[in-house]
């Protein structure tokens, strides 16, 4: 990550097709996480009763690994369907906070390329993207679309690919080829880089404390009661480094 920061630093004249293959090669190393991850869907979506034109079908219009993994497994437990949309839907949260995080560099975009960005949106480019942003004020507006569309377009193919992989293999993969470290490691990939104040490291110790107090918690309801002690944490966090800035400052 970070690979524009050092190839476009005092750079604002980057043209876009620069801008784009900078995110699709920015984005490169998550293939170790994003095949094995999506392969895994597709196994699991298997086993759990799904055909193969479901299981595509579900990743396609989804696309989002972890909402993908929770759905299945609450359909599973025999979960209400209206519990596993909730829990779902919980879990796909973080999507607007992406989206909010991104309106400053990608706001100005017109109406049907911001639904297309919507869309396409996936936690590792996601993390890639907004951290370039963050490092390169200085990228021309056409150049930050252009490099968001790059960083997704290598993870997005990758996913449908992968996930259409695991669902024809199916119940061909042993037992033993266990793909599961995909999961943890494709989020601490994606989230470490971008824990760079006190406010993000409170809110990441939080809902990790909370996720597994509220384990117990039928249907996986202790994600959503993890995610909003988090983002408290988080939120009082800031306030209470702003109100010690306000004192130092008076």
């Amino acid at each position: 990550m970070g690979g524009v920061s050092r190839a476009t630093q005092g750079r604002p004249d980057i043209t876009q097709w620069q801008a784009f293959w900078r995110g699709y090669l920015d984005a490169a190393p998550f293939i170790l996480i994003i095949i094995p991850y999506s392969m895994l869907f597709g196994v699991v979506a298997r086993d759990a009763g799904l055909d193969i034109l479901q299981t595509i079908s579900m990743t396609v219009i989804v696309i989002a690994g972890a909402s993908q993994f929770t759905a299945l497994a609450l359909l599973q437990d025999n979960a209400p369907v209206l519990i596993a949309l909730l829990v779902s839907l919980a879990v796909n949260l973080r999507m607007a906070l992406y989206s909010a995080a991104l309106v400053p560099y990608l706001g100005h975009a017109r109406l049907g390329v911001r639904v297309l960005m919507a869309y396409l949106m996936v936690d590792q480019a996601f993390a890639v993207a907004v951290r370039t942003y963050e490092d390169n004020p200085e990228m021309s507006k056409s150049a930050r679309v252009a490099y968001y569309f790059g960083c997704m377009m290598l993870v997005c193919p990758l996913w449908y690919a992968s996930t259409i992989a695991g669902a024809v293999l199916g119940k061909a993969v042993p037992a033993s080829w266990s793909f599961d470290f995909a999961v943890p490691v494709a989020f601490i990939a994606m989230l470490a880089p971008l824990l760079r104040s006190g406010p993000h490291i409170a809110a990441a110790f939080v809902s990790a404390v909370a996720s597994l107090a509220f384990a117990w918690v039928p249907w996986s309801l202790g994600l959503i009661i993890a995610a909003i002690c988090g983002i408290l944490a988080g939120a009082q966090a800031e306030l209470y480094l702003r109100r010690r800035a306000e004192r130092g400052l008076a």
